[in-house]
């Protein structure tokens, strides 16, 4: 029979849909490859040990090779129905195992997760609702250390619980368990250790803090999201470690990120609990829809298999052996950096790192840490081909530059080194970096609620944060601002900068 004829659809003009740019006509796939590449050339370097954060990097190129043909083997299987796809399930409980043998305690359960920031707000939520459903806690608290990672602060904001700050030894940079226990209270629903800390890279006293909450009824989580696939392994090798796992009475959780020093790919982390029970609290289960039920363990529903693929992938590819020689060489590293850098004039490392993370301050001619020193150090570095992450004041505790050290490092450290002396002698001679006293004053009357779009885009633009065209080729005096700032208001400033980055 034939078809009946239809009227020709009308075509929406592509500026009715978006852009012209966003979608051009197809192009050949060799050429997107090169696109892709050439905008790839004005990032940060990810391989070759000379970026200091957001990088971890094994140095083996074997191992890039390994994860990038396991993702593809798994890159369109659908992690969010493992009854559908029973080789997620497999694989997770591989992975999660493996962490558990290491950090966990026989009857240990744990997800495999996108990294740290959604392990910690499984955690949150998980303690939340076992505060609630348990204890009967209402309005539940969260009580951690100044130093704790911010996704901690984020949960809380997205979970609604109130966090519970406390201060940290100025000169240790540790969590003061006594300070930790003294804000235990009926509503605390969870307390918090890292195991290191971020900012510093200073292991708290787990064990204290994780018997404060176990003495109250309270939950205790250990952030080893940067140290749980190190740590063990640099004790392995015959370093002194403090246990902070889940073999530690009083601790309930722990996120183990697989990304870093696992040497997978971004994302993977895995979130373990002392038990089943808890664990489930982490679950979320709907029915009450006419769609498939929904039980989501992880924040994702639907989510590729092949990350959970090449995380498993590379922790059977390395092994206790593989790990144990990385973690050594670190900390030949480490041992290296810390007497270099102690031997420049005006630097002070904070605090006793643990092992792979290292943060120093540089002190001015007074013998006081120098924000302007920091920041065109930290300038200077980068203009040498290295990034160095500047980190601001915070509640007394110094401006400082904070370094990852990985494998790909170990043979990168005398460079480093030269380079920062040249740097410092460089930085010393540079402007004193300064903020008008006025803008200062200025900014300390801004309520950051109700500044217009416009108000923001005013200050940035003097700021020097104009996000059409992208950070200044030097950052001190824009950074230097920022630290001068009421944190919510940096912390609006910021928001903003980062949205103009994102024009559309």
């Amino acid at each position: 029979m034939p078809r009946e004829s239809a009227a020709e659809p009308t075509e929406p003009t592509v500026s009715a849909v978006r852009p012209a740019s966003a979608l051009p006509p197809g192009r050949p796939a060799a050429q997107l490859l090169a696109e892709l590449r050439n905008l790839r050339a004005a990032d940060a370097p990810t391989r070759g040990g000379r970026t200091f954060a957001y990088v971890y990097d094994a140095g083996l190129p074997d191992v890039d090779e390994l994860t990038e043909a396991a993702y593809g083997v798994f890159a369109t299987v659908n992690g969010l129905d493992p009854t559908v796809f029973p080789s997620v399930a497999q694989l997770e409980n591989d992975v999660v195992g493996a962490v558990s043998a290491i950090l966990g305690v026989p009857g240990a359960q744990g997800s495999f997760t996108s990294g740290g920031t959604e392990s910690i707000l499984l955690a949150v939520k998980a303690a939340r609702d076992h505060a609630r459903s348990v204890r009967g806690v209402t309005r539940p608290q969260l009580v951690l250390p100044s130093t704790a990672h911010a996704a901690f602060h984020k949960a809380a904001h997205y979970l609604g619980l109130e966090p519970v700050v406390v201060p940290v030894d100025p000169l240790t940079f540790r969590a003061d368990a006594r300070a930790v226990a003294n804000a235990i209270t009926e509503r605390t629903a969870l307390a918090v250790a890292s195991a290191p800390s971020y900012a510093h890279g200073v292991l708290d006293p787990v064990a204290e803090i994780a018997a404060a909450a176990e003495a109250r009824g309270v939950l205790c989580h250990v952030d080893a999201c940067i140290g749980g696939w190190f740590l063990p392994f640099l004790a392995r090798a015959g370093l002194p470690i403090e246990p902070f796992g889940l073999s530690v009475p009083g601790v309930t959780s722990i996120s183990v990120d697989l990304h870093k020093y696992g040497y997978a790919h971004k994302g993977a982390s895995v979130v373990l609990y002392r038990d089943a029970e808890l664990r489930r609290h982490q679950y979320f289960a709907y029915a009450g829809w006419p769609g498939y039920p929904v039980v989501n363990p992880t924040v994702q529903g639907t989510k590729s298999g092949g990350l959970l693929a090449q995380a498993w992938a590379v922790l059977h590819h390395l092994g206790h052996d593989g790990y144990t020689a990385l973690a050594r060489r670190v900390a030949l590293a480490a041992d290296q950096l810390l007497p270099g850098l102690r031997s420049l004039d005006g630097i002070r490392v904070l605090g006793d790192p643990a092992g792979s993370l290292i943060a120093f301050t540089v002190h001015s001619s007074a013998g006081t840490p120098d924000l302007g020193l920091v920041l065109h150090l930290a300038d200077e570095m980068r203009e040498r081909g290295w990034y160095l992450q500047p980190q601001l004041s915070c509640d007394g505790l110094p401006p400082n530059l904070h370094l990852t050290l990985t494998p790909a490092t170990s043979d990168r450290v005398e460079p480093l080194l030269a380079d920062l002396a040249e740097s410092l002698t460089a930085a010393r001679a540079c402007e004193p970096v300064t903020v008008d006293p006025a803008l200062a004053e200025l900014a300390a009357t801004l309520d950051p609620d109700t500044l217009t779009p416009e108000d923001v885009a005013g200050f940035l633009a003097f700021a020097g944060l104009d996000g059409a065209q992208g950070l200044p080729t030097r950052t001190a005096p824009v950074l230097a601002l920022l630290d001068a700032l009421p944190p919510r208001l940096k912390e609006r400033m910021l928001t903003e900068f980062v949205g103009s980055l994102f024009r559309i």
